[in-house]
């Protein structure tokens, strides 16, 4: 190969020269003929030159387009933020609008409140609410009856302590929290109160003094009896999850209604309409 190249300078400093030494019309003679073997070599170095532009344009196009796919991948991930917000805003406007709708319809006088507080402690025992006696709520340490607290789900406890501007709630997940109970479709009554939540388990509730040969449904509805003057009769507790006799009395175990692990809007009961 190298002697190609050599072979080649030689031949083009021969021509030069030649060139050189003949006269001006034999010149331009032989540069026509050198130009007619030479054209096809220079088209061809002219269109690879131009087809090398042309892949550059084509790599440009290339991060343009991978700029776009970028930028498309950042306003997705964007509108599917923004979805994810909106879907959340419906579903609280929807559970707010369905808690106002059961205000309406309540036989109750009922003041709105909001759960502020709630101790790592003592999560299924009580919450600190944000209606206290100015604005109504009773916690009967007056002589009174300590006001009931609902949600349009079901019923969530009572009032222990009435501040100012807040108010402490009892939960009926509190084993000493007792509500006098019935069960739908029978004739059996009894006691509700807290069942012992294992760590990390979820709230359950216990119904004692039942009959020993209660026949007893899962899926059954519990409601509040209105014994006591403390909690209004008709008031959804929960439903039955399990039953087992025992040698005095039958014990059943039911679901709350209300979803203790989320609670945040209540109604404090502030007595009829």
């Amino acid at each position: 190969m190298k002697k190609v190249n050599i072979l080649l300078a030689t031949l083009v400093v021969l021509l030069g020269v030649g060139l050189m030494l003949l006269n001006t019309d034999s010149a331009q003679q032989v540069q026509r003929v050198v130009m007619g073997v030479l054209s096809p070599f220079l088209r061809t170095g002219s269109a690879v030159q131009q087809g090398i532009g042309a892949m550059g344009q084509g790599l440009k196009s290339l991060d343009e387009l991978e700029a776009d796919n970028r930028r498309l991948e950042r306003e997705n991930k964007e509108l599917r933020a923004t979805n994810a917000i909106l879907r959340d805003m419906e579903a609280e406007n929807n559970k707010l609008r369905a808690a106002m709708d059961y205000r309406e319809r309540s036989i109750f006088r009922l003041v709105p409140a909001q759960v502020i507080s709630r101790d790592a402690t003592s999560w299924w025992n009580n919450v600190l609410v944000n209606r206290g006696f100015e604005d109504g709520v009773d916690d009967g340490l007056q002589g009174g009856v300590p006001m009931t607290v609902i949600t349009d789900q079901g019923l969530v406890g009572k009032v222990m302590t009435a501040g100012k501007n807040d108010a402490k709630v009892m939960l009926i997940t509190d084993e000493n929290c007792k509500v006098g109970a019935y069960i739908e479709g029978t004739q059996e009554k009894g006691i509700v109160s807290g069942l012992r939540v294992q760590e990390g388990g979820s709230p359950a509730l216990q119904m004692n003094f039942l009959t020993k040969n209660a026949n007893l449904q899962p899926g059954q509805k519990v409601y509040s009896q209105g014994v006591g003057a403390v909690f209004p009769s008709g008031l959804l507790i929960g439903t039955v999850k399990s039953f087992k006799p025992r040698e005095l009395d039958g014990q059943a175990i039911l679901e709350p209604a209300v979803d203790f692990s989320t609670l945040a809007d209540v109604f404090v009961i502030a007595g009829t309409k």
